[in-house]
């Protein structure tokens, strides 16, 4: 069951000022990370109107020999698609105004995941589908509801795994040679936790 925290449930969704609260960290082989802690107020309300209006479904993967439930719910807003809220809107209008000038291009879709608790999870992986494989891009992921650890390592593993507990508002975004230098993932954790809802704000041609 999701807990809303006494600092996020206010009605009102407020999307913050990126340019004096995020900070940036450089990785290796020309990949960085941003973190801004809590960017959106009233998080809490706002991951309750998505969990309850977007049209979640579940899918089925092919792994090796044999077909697999994805661990945690999906929805995908494409291009020429609105998003299900407005304050995705007005978080896309902000992500784009900071990161446009530096990217080169505004971001053009929207992943959404649902973990419903602690057995749902994404495996290693870089959004490597498109020109992700082979260009530089970014990835700017708003996470709301309860708190999860988000890991990343190099690429094909070695040295220790760098940790963010990213929940209630949290941004996070990969830059750089993020995508086919570094992994990242959503492990399973058997500790009681509540839902978490990732949104996942990518350029035009990357998955």
């Amino acid at each position: 069951m999701f807990q809303a925290s006494l600092l996020d449930c206010a009605a009102a969704v407020e999307v913050g000022d990126l340019r004096a609260n995020v900070r940036r960290r450089h990785l290796t082989d020309g990949a960085w990370i941003d973190v801004c802690p809590r960017w959106i107020a009233g998080a809490d309300t706002l991951f309750e109107r998505l969990h309850d209006t977007v049209a979640w479904h579940a899918e089925r993967r092919p792994m090796y020999d044999r077909v697999v439930d994805v661990p945690r719910l999906l929805s995908f807003v494409d291009e020429d698609e609105p998003l299900p809220d407005p304050a995705l809107v007005e978080a896309k209008r902000a992500l784009d105004a900071h990161y446009a000038p530096e990217l080169g291009e505004p971001f053009a879709t929207a992943g959404l995941c649902l973990y419903r608790d602690g057995r749902d999870s994404v495996a290693w992986h870089g959004d490597r589908i498109g020109r992700g494989n082979t260009h530089d891009t970014m990835v700017a992921i708003i996470v709301l509801g309860a708190p999860r650890a988000l890991l990343l390592r190099p690429r094909g593993g070695g040295g220790a795994a760098i940790r963010h507990e990213l929940g209630h508002g949290d941004l996070f975004v990969m830059g750089g040679s993020c995508q086919r230098t570094w992994e990242h993932a959503v492990p399973k954790t058997a500790r009681p936790v509540g839902p978490r809802i990732s949104v996942q704000f990518r350029p035009h041609g990357v998955r």
